[in-house]
């Protein structure tokens, strides 16, 4: 197909041809609708097989899409070192970077998931879950329902992924190679002892995984805060203490460790701790 617009209309056509509620909605004329109207019918797509040649034409629309947004390269990324100047013993080694997360091009970035494991299905929702599934590709979503069905056939049908236990997958059509998917905790009430040990342990596995795997950069989301309500600052203090003992650890085996924030809150917060 020629144009990013032929891309844009056969998918439209093609996923609302698989769909029952959906195939007799009406396609909008303008192209910013027609994108609207694309995310959302992936969104709420359930998990399953897609054709060679819609896949094809979803890779190349998601490509040129994620072209057009712009990739970010960790060369273009400075470290804590080099932006507040930083006494922090791996201050070479960690950035704090707001924007898109799923603009960068490194290793492995994180999805703050929930134990479904399957994506955010609310149409044009903003959280990073639905973000990271709608450029990665329906491709992400299929992945991760094969990943649940091995769990659901030892572990029963209603399995979901306990808290702060992550997954890996591939990153399809994003900049970054993998994605490594995590259900932070769920702060009801008081902020707990319990709660702050589980987002400990979402860093110190995620950090492992790509130990793992020898993936050498990795991007972390903001885990929990935001709907899960755990308190921004804590949180922000947690990953700073966690990832800093790990580095104790393992210095030589990661290059780059990146925080990526979205609010200004957060990023005041993590370079207040990196300041130190």
């Amino acid at each position: 197909m020629k144009t990013q617009e032929d891309r844009l209309n056969y998918l439209i056509e093609k996923f609302k041809e698989e769909s029952l509620e959906y195939k007799n909605l009406k396609t909008p004329a303008d192209v910013e609708d027609k994108k609207i109207l694309l995310r959302s019918l992936m969104n709420v797509r359930p998990p399953k097989e897609t054709s060679g040649e819609i896949l094809k034409v979803q890779d190349e629309y998601l490509t040129e899409r994620n072209k057009e947004k712009g990739i970010v390269y960790l060369k273009d990324i400075k470290t804590i070192k080099e932006t507040i100047n930083s006494k922090h013993p791996y201050s070479q080694k960690i950035s704090v970077w707001q924007g898109d997360i799923t603009k960068l091009s490194c290793d492995a970035i994180v999805n703050a998931a929930n134990g479904r494991m399957l994506g955010c299905f609310v149409p044009m929702h903003t959280c990073i879950d639905n973000c990271i599934h709608t450029f990665a590709g329906v491709q992400l979503r299929y992945e991760c329902n094969k990943i649940m069905n091995e769990f659901r056939k030892k572990y029963g049908d209603d399995y979901e992924q306990p808290t702060s236990v992550p997954i890996i997958t591939d990153g399809y059509n994003l900049p970054a190679k993998k994605i490594i998917h995590v259900a932070g905790p769920i702060v009801t009430g008081t902020l707990t002892k319990s709660l702050e040990q589980d987002l400990k342990k979402c860093y110190k596995n995620i950090l492992d995984i790509c130990l793992e795997n020898s993936l050498r950069s990795v991007a972390f989301c903001c885990i929990s805060t935001g709907v899960f309500r755990f308190p921004n600052e804590r949180a922000a203090e947690i990953a700073v203490e966690t990832v800093t003992n790990w580095l104790k650890q393992n210095e030589s085996k990661i290059d780059r460790i990146v925080f990526n924030v979205f609010k200004q809150e957060d990023k005041f917060c993590y370079e207040q701790f990196l300041q130190q």
